[in-house]
């Protein structure tokens, strides 16, 4: 099923994919009877549509959101993220399937693939409302390469993907949502509020199988969660930090202030 999602390209299609066997894994839990565990071999990057064209950051065009087009530019840029996300957590699934995990693992991890999906959905919904859709503009490029530098690497995926690129949502996302409250996009806010409500969500789930896989292997989760972020982050953490959400998420200052302070590394060759 994971596998299925990754290989689809349209997002609409491939959202609905992963509704639908979001729908039958619980409705198996509901049974009392779990789905199989199987294994499979994810492909190193999921299908996409052929738009949007995928750009390096450097040359995507940046619009200000005070204009309906900036506003527009940033919704896509949103769309793009979600699109992502399904891909993220169904990959995670099938990627690591060799770790066994406890029924809960694929619970949270389905849950949140399903929730994506919705997201994705909402936003494109927003943007054609505005007199656009999903692959009118260009989009970030590298927005699948912490997937890809951590595929060998269970610990460094849950560490990368929902503690540090999920927590980053939390961290701007309200300041989105005042962008639409100011050009009163009711339907807008109100799609970003939800996502904003789930995304904690994400984010604790990331926190908890990593703190479990810290436990089983007696590692110290803060030690780690430095060395894996310096490994695989190609940036710097950059406050402010929602602390409030990242807290009630399961990040505590101590795991990220640290980050937020060191200079600026090398990007590795």
């Amino acid at each position: 099923m994971a596998v299925d999602v990754l290989t689809t390209a349209d997002g609409r299609v491939k959202t609905a994919l992963s509704h639908q066997h979001a729908a039958t894994w619980f409705a198996s839990r509901d049974a009392g009877k779990a789905l199989e565990i199987g294994n499979a071999v994810p492909p190193m990057q999921p299908s996409r549509p052929e738009k949007p064209e995928l750009l390096s950051p450097r040359d995507v065009p940046r619009r200000r959101p005070g204009s309906p087009q900036g506003r527009i530019a940033l919704l896509h840029a949103v769309a793009h993220i979600e699109l992502n996300a399904v891909d993220l957590h169904w990959d995670i699934i099938a990627r690591f399937s060799d770790e066994p995990m406890p029924v809960g693992f694929y619970d949270d991890w389905v849950k949140s693939a399903d929730e994506e999906s919705k997201h994705f959905n909402l936003i494109c919904d927003c943007l054609e409302a505005m007199g656009s859709h999903y692959g009118a503009l260009p989009a970030h490029a590298g927005m699948w390469r912490a997937a890809e530098d951590t595929a060998q690497d269970f610990m460094g995926r849950l560490a990368v993907v929902p503690m540090v690129l999920e927590a980053r949502g939390l961290d701007v996302t309200p300041g989105m949502i005042q962008v639409f409250k100011q050009a009163k996009e009711a339907k807008t806010i109100e799609a970003l509020e939800l996502i904003y409500a789930e995304e904690v969500g994400h984010v604790a789930y990331g926190s908890k199988w990593f703190h479990f896989l810290c436990g089983r292997n007696n590692l110290d989760p803060k030690d780690v969660f430095h060395t894996l972020v310096r490994r695989y982050f190609h940036s710097t953490l950059k406050p402010p930090f929602n602390e409030e959400k990242r807290a009630e998420a399961g990040l505590p200052p101590d795991f990220y202030w640290p980050l937020a302070d060191e200079t600026p590394r090398k990007k590795r060759t």
